[in-house]
């Protein structure tokens, strides 16, 4: 055993290729040294909320208990549905950056500046480019929804776990998205006011290269709620997943699981 404790979402650095640390407990275990080796899982049955530490029987929202996710749903509601957020301070009122990235495909993505590219890594892009910055949530959030109508939203994890998105050109998807949204951009330049968007010029595309030796052919998703063990060689990883030859299991998915990693 080299670690175990509560479950938190994978660290990572932009390297190349990407370099990920589990969290388990208040150990972080270097996992790219591990690839090609055979490494266990076992959860415990006990699963602690990661943001008040009490014990509970479910875990909400990747990893809260009923109580914190009560109290905490204006964020989630803000995570979810940016366009909706009225925080007046706070996280929400930080700068965040509107981008583009592909992963299973092309698709826009707002995120706060202080998570590039943690983001882009943790949605498994292959490629990234920020196009504009606003200066809150809801900026961003109300800018996400005029983009979406040409472009989507979402990543399609089964095929970002498939294998490399194919490459592409990132300026020119950005020009065209901003030509196609220009009248939206203008409408919200004129009520949140000139210096509250603005479009990022001079920025080029990142790539993003990840710990994998082999994709999976056919994808199996491995859960702790059906199997307390979860083993396999690990073959790689990419976005919060471990990929092993016997499926993959989204860490992050799992946190405040207990459990022991051997390898």
């Amino acid at each position: 055993m080299i670690g175990s404790g509560v479950v938190r979402k994978m660290r990572n650095r932009l390297h190349n290729p990407v370099s990920y640390a589990a969290k388990i407990g208040k150990k972080e275990i270097a996992l790219n040294p591990l690839l090609g080796e055979k490494v266990q899982l076992n959860f415990s049955g006990n699963i602690f909320c990661i943001n008040c530490g009490r014990k509970t029987k479910k875990s909400f929202n990747q990893g809260y208990c009923y109580p914190c996710f009560q109290s905490l749903q204006q964020w989630f509601t803000c995570l979810i549905h940016p366009e909706k957020c009225r925080c007046k301070d706070g996280d929400c009122m930080q700068s965040h950056i509107v981008y583009l990235a592909n992963s299973s495909g092309l698709k826009v993505g707002i995120t706060r500046m202080t998570q590039v590219p943690t983001r882009w890594i943790d949605q498994g892009a292959t490629q990234a480019l920020a196009i504009m910055r606003v200066r809150s949530r809801l900026q961003s959030g109300e800018l996400e929804m005029a983009f979406k109508q040409h472009v989507a939203d979402k990543t399609n994890w089964r095929e970002m776990l498939k294998g490399t998105a194919s490459e592409l050109d990132m300026a020119c998807e950005r020009d065209r998205l901003l030509a196609d949204c220009e009248e939206d951009i203008t409408q919200l330049t004129e009520r949140f006011g000139f210096f509250a968007i603005s479009i990022l010029k001079g920025v080029d595309p990142v790539s993003i290269c990840y710990p994998v030796g082999s994709y999976p052919e056919k994808i199996n998703s491995l859960s702790f709620d059906k199997e307390p063990v979860v083993s396999g060689i690990l073959q790689g990883i990419k976005g919060q997943y471990l990929i092993l030859d016997s499926g993959v299991i989204n860490l992050r998915r799992f946190s405040g699981y207990e459990v022991e990693f051997k390898a």
